[in-house]
């Protein structure tokens, strides 16, 4: 499964727009994701790729997993995935 893509997916599912509108460099909060859709997002990335991600909704930017970007998110995944196999 080709991680970038599926996570672009993901996110322009909860932004309802275009995959294609997705840059990599854009934030969540710039794609117009509340807080409600990053913990939806983040439901629907585990559930994907069969990972457990290290996030806290209550502390979203403390913890390892690194939500600054759509990148630095395909990045933490693309980590977690490999650590998983």
């Amino acid at each position: 499964m080709d991680v970038k893509a599926k996570i672009i997916e993901i996110i322009a599912e909860q932004a309802v727009i275009a995959p294609s509108d997705i840059k990599l460099d854009d934030t969540l909060e710039e794609l117009g994701i509340d807080s409600l859709g990053l913990v939806e997002s983040i439901f629907a990335i585990e559930e994907a790729f069969d990972i457990s991600v290290p996030f806290n909704a209550n502390k979203p930017t403390a913890g390892a997993f690194d939500i600054s970007s759509v990148a630095a998110i395909i990045k933490a995944v693309e980590g977690l995935v490999q650590d998983a196999t």
